[in-house]
């Protein structure tokens, strides 16, 4: 039996003891006095008991011990600016947001929205509603009035926190006339607007309801505000993924096992080390920017590069295919994670650019978001001379369902298959029609996951416990499994793998 097959085994055979273990990998201002409640399938309720707090794991815990190096990098290629926020820098800002929003009336249990671009602003929110104990719901930037609307209704947010305006390739995009639009059409009005006025659209202020940024922050520029300890339960945020219906359905994600996951995954999925650089190249308004451009990183003790900005568009906007790689190597990234999508835009420019800069610093480039072509894989394989592995997960799961993990156990990629299950998961693949499990080789069917669902995974529906289970867990005859809704295969060494570990 592998490292890796005998680490999976102890994952699924005695789960509590398994997550016990990764649960050391943060900070607890009290223990879990239960580690896993399954008694009412399919919810799973991890670390009752314990009590934490996801800011505090992200930033207060590294300020004697890095306060100064890295937390926040900040590259916008739209606007010309690079600025980097040491964790002191960031645990200041954090701080100075936090009291702007309870000066707005939010409080524990409150919901805030989050509309904005890809700047530091919007992770200083993010930050300062799990500092005080708020459920923030980000919505993408630019989104259309009625979509986000919807999403108003919804979660009925004490506060919405936005911009004057984002940009994409030189073309700005004035989000606050569509929010103004979303707030009208919305049968919930939030009381107050929290706007960042980044000079880039001019902005009609609502009296009495919007508030510039900026004044609070300069009105709370010495602010202290302690981290409200949460039980681990308790929800940390929502995030929306379309529904079929068109009611968007909000994924809702707790506080304890979120931050054990993400932490687990940094150290045995991406081998990300303190004081080292992480570069994903998603978006905020997505579950792979909540987990891996603000928190993961970031509770791994490494400094996060959020980039605003095309992959082929320099500073000020000029032309550059290389301008990802001349950030890996001013910044020395380490892990860089992106989609198959950016790296057919790259594989159109100048191959030569691959080898312009100094890559030596990066050990990995992780892609996901959709189905990751042999072709493309090997192209950038070939470019970069890294491993590059292929990760299938969902906004519902919070982090990386099947993979590699290299940081328990280094192995090749398999290009044309995102790998094996990764611990915690139960993953099965079962005829859709009746059900039954599928064990030959090369049979297509539904791949499911059986519970207890591991930590980080979604707790439920935002308020609606019974779309829950209806819509992911009754789906397949015969079985209360987790229904992914998307297809897979298990190759030949699925088949002859001694441990039983499942292979897709």
């Amino acid at each position: 039996m592998s490292r890796y097959e005998e680490f999976y085994r102890q994952s699924v055979d005695a789960p509590e003891a398994f997550w016990a273990e990764q649960a050391k990998l943060i900070d607890w201002q009290a223990p879990a006095q239960q580690i896993l409640d399954a008694s009412q399938p399919p919810f799973a309720r991890w670390f009752v008991g314990g009590t934490t707090n996801l800011c505090h794991n992200a930033v207060d815990r590294h300020l004697s011990a890095r306060g100064d190096q890295p937390a926040l990098i900040f590259v916008s290629t739209e606007t010309g600016v690079e600025k980097s926020y040491s964790f002191k820098e960031l645990h200041a800002e954090v701080q100075r947001t936090a009291a702007s929003l309870i000066e707005l009336g939010v409080g524990k249990g409150d919901r805030v929205l989050i509309y904005m671009p890809m700047i530091p602003e919007a992770a200083f929110a993010m930050l300062a509603c799990a500092r005080i104990g708020a459920i923030h719901c980000v919505v993408f930037g630019g989104f259309a009035s009625g979509s986000l609307a919807t999403r108003i209704e919804d979660a009925e947010p004490k506060v919405v926190v936005s911009a004057d305006a984002g940009s994409r390739g030189g073309k700005i995009i004035a989000y606050k006339p569509l929010l103004d639009e979303a707030i009208r059409l919305s049968k919930y009005k939030p009381a107050a607007v929290l706007l960042t006025d980044r000079g880039l659209a001019p902005m009609d202020l609502t009296a009495g309801r919007d508030h510039l940024a900026g004044e609070l922050r300069q009105k709370h520029i010495d602010a202290t505000v302690p981290c409200t300890w949460l039980a681990a339960t308790d929800i940390s945020y929502t995030i929306y993924t379309s529904g079929t219906t068109g009611k968007p359905k909000g994924v809702q994600r707790d506080v304890g096992g979120y931050a054990v996951a993400l932490a687990a995954s940094m150290k045995h999925i991406f081998d990300g080390r303190p004081g080292e650089t992480y570069f994903s190249t998603s978006d905020i308004g997505w579950v792979v920017g909540h987990s891996y451009i603000v928190y993961g990183p970031l509770i791994a003790g490494m400094a996060t590069l959020m980039y605003e900005g095309l992959p082929t568009q320099g500073i000020d906007r000029q032309p550059d295919g290389g301008i990802w790689w001349r950030l890996v190597e001013k910044y020395k990234v380490t892990v860089m994670f992106s989609a198959p999508t950016a790296v057919r835009v790259l594989k159109k420019q100048d191959p030569a650019l691959l080898k312009k800069y100094d890559l030596s610093s990066l050990r990995a480039l992780f892609l996901a978001g959709e189905p990751l072509d042999e072709p493309t894989a090997r192209w950038i394989s070939e470019g970069l001379g890294v491993p590059i592995i292929d990760n299938y997960w969902q906004t519902e799961s919070g982090w990386p369902m099947i993979t590699i993990a290299n940081g328990v156990e280094a192995k090749p990629s398999k290009f044309g298959s995102p790998g094996v299950p990764m611990y915690g998961y139960r993953i099965k693949i079962v005829h859709e029609s009746t059900g039954e499990e599928l064990t030959a080789p090369n049979e297509k069917g539904v791949v499911v996951v059986e519970g207890p669902t591991p930590p980080g995974f979604m707790q439920t529906v935002w308020k609606d416990d019974a779309r829950f289970v209806d819509t992911y867990w009754k789906n397949v005859p015969g079985r209360m499994v987790y229904s992914t809704f998307d297809w897979g295969i298990r190759d030949e060494t699925a088949i002859s793998t001694s441990s039983g570990a499942p292979t897709t």
